[in-house]
Formats: structure tokens, sequence, C-alpha cells
């Protein structure tokens, strides 16, 4: 998982409301056994309505999206963090978000910040003509106009992301305490260290 500390650059102003994991990823997509490519089916049906902005060469790679409340609800299948990744995205800002589709950005690398809505309207305001700046260390989310909103996160959520730290990366960053335990058990409790293998 790659860290990241700030995300900066166009931002995709979407502000759709309720928008479920069927509309990020539609379900025939699923069938893939890769991550790669699901970007190109990332908000498919929304791709089909005229003047949307993921078909708009002005957004390509935008790295932010913004979306309206309750972002990410519906089913909780983890390929809609991947299609998000996978065109570009690190960071959606937004009023809410589903807890599981959070959780699913979360743990794939995926920033998830909450803005009361009057910041949303501001940034879809701002966003058809300016970058938008999002620094992680400081909580905050700023405009070229010196617009400044700050952002609440777990702790827990904004190491792993500042280091870059999945469930595995978290596992083996604790490699020495779990040498060092399984050492001292071995030591301790001799018996149990004896499999049907090394006790003959």
């Amino acid at each position: 998982m790659q860290p990241i500390s700030h995300v900066a650059g166009r931002a995709i102003p979407f502000g759709r409301k309720n928008v479920d994991t069927d509309v990020i990823i539609p379900a025939h997509w699923l069938k893939t056994i890769t991550r790669e490519g699901l970007g190109k089916g990332a908000f498919e049906a929304v791709k089909k309505e005229p003047g949307n902005v993921f078909t708009d060469p002005d957004y390509a790679g935008a790295p932010i999206l913004i979306a309206g409340d309750n972002f990410g609800c519906g089913s909780s299948r983890e390929h809609a963090a991947w299609a998000l990744l996978d065109m570009g995205v690190t960071c959606v800002i937004a009023p809410s978000f589903s807890d599981i589709f959070s959780g699913n950005a979360f743990k794939n690398g995926i920033l998830t910040v909450a803005l009361p809505q009057d910041a949303i309207d501001r940034l879809m305001a701002v966003a058809p003509e300016q970058p938008i700046d999002i620094d992680l260390e400081t909580q905050s989310v700023t405009t070229p106009f010196q617009d400044r909103w700050t952002f609440e996160i777990d702790a827990f959520r904004k190491h792993c992301l500042l280091e870059g730290l999945d469930e595995v990366g978290l596992t083996i960053a604790q490699a020495d305490a779990i040498s060092g335990y399984e050492a001292k058990a071995r030591a301790d409790l001799p018996f149990l260290a004896k499999t049907p293998a090394t006790a003959a």
C-alpha cells in the first residue's frame, strides 16, 4: 500500500448523493480475478449520461473525487475501492460515507474525508477551475482561494495511511515481537513446540 501524506490536484466534481457500490463498479465487473482494469468499469452507467464529469478529459487521472452524502452505500464489495484506485483516485471527499466502504477504502490506501455540505458546495464550485489540496498530517483541505477546512480521522487509520501499512504490513512491522514471543513460548513451554515431525 502506498503511503499518503498529501494529495493535491484536480478534483472530480461529482457531488451526487447516495451513490452505492453498484454505481461505483457494476456487478458484472466482479468476475475479474485482478484489480487491474477495474477503472474502466468505474461509474459505467454515469459515463453514459451526456456531459458527465467522468468522460471529461479535464478530469482524467484526477486524484480526488468530490461526492455527496452517504457515498459508497449498498453492498460491501471491495471492488469499489479497487476501481477508484485504478482510475487514479486516492482521496474521496463527501459529507458522509458508508461504514463498510470507508473501511474498504482505508484498507486499500484511499483517504476518505468527511466535510460539511457547505464545504462540499464550495469545493464543487472551485474544482472545475482550480486544484484542491489535502494534507493528512494537518488534517486539512485547502484551495487556492484561501479556503481551509479541517477534518477528523481515527488516529490508527491516520498512522497506517501515512506509513502505507495495510494488514500485511502491520503484521510484518511486528515481526521482531512475534519472533520474540515464539522464542519465549518455546523456552517456557518446550512440550508445546514439539510437533509430530520434530518429536520423531
